[in-house]
C-alpha cells in the first residue's frame, strides 16, 4: 500500500510542479518522476528489511541476501534510468521485465505469510495477492505509458 501512496503522491506533486514551473502539465514526465520516487522508496526496504526480504525468496534461490541487495540496487538504477532521456525506453522495458520476474516472489511470500518488515511468518497471506497482483499490473502499465508509449498531451 505504501508504494502506491508514494506513486500517486509523487505524481500529484510532479504534476503541480510541472504546471507551476513549465506552464503546463507534463503527464509522462510526472509519471516517470513518480515511478522513480516509488522505486527509490521500495529499494530502501531491500536494505532496511533485508532479512525479511530474504524470506520472500523460494528455497531454490541461492545467495538470498545478495539477491535482495542486487534487486534493491536494480531499483535505484532503474529510478535513475527512467529520468535520463537516452536510457528511458531501455530502462522501462527492463523494469517491466523486472516487475514480471519479481511477481513469483511476491506470490511465494503471500502463500507463506511472510511479513518482510518483521522478518516473520505472520503476514497477511493469500488475501494480499488480491492487492499485489493488480498493483504489479499497475506498475507495468504505468511504466509503459509514462516511458515507452509515444503520444502528445
Amino acid at each position: 500500500m505504501k508504494p502506491l501512496l508514494i506513486l500517486f503522491g509523487v505524481f500529484g506533486l510532479a504534476l503541480l510542479f510541472t504546471r507551476i514551473f513549465r506552464g503546463h502539465y507534463e503527464f509522462p514526465l510526472s509519471g516517470r518522476i513518480a515511478m522513480s520516487g516509488m522505486l527509490v522508496f521500495t529499494a530502501m526496504g531491500h536494505f532496511l528489511f533485508s532479512e525479511g526480504m530474504t524470506m520472500m525468496l523460494p528455497p531454490f534461490i541461492s545467495y538470498k541476501t545478495e539477491v535482495v541487495y542486487l534487486t534493491g540496487i536494480t531499483e535505484v538504477v532503474a529510478a535513475i534510468g527512467l529520468l535520463i532521456p537516452n536510457f528511458r525506453r531501455t530502462t522501462a522495458w527492463l523494469l517491466i521485465l523486472f516487475f514480471i520476474l519479481i511477481l513469483p516472489s511476491n506470490i511465494y511470500a503471500a502463500v507463506n505469510h511472510v511479513n518482510y518488515q518483521k522478518g516473520s511468518l505472520d503476514g497477511p497471506g493469500l488475501i494480499y495477492l488480491w492487492f499485489r497482483i493488480p498493483l504489479q499490473i499497475l506498475f507495468v502499465v504505468w511504466t509503459y505509458i509514462s516511458s515507452i508509449r509515444n503520444y502528445e498531451i
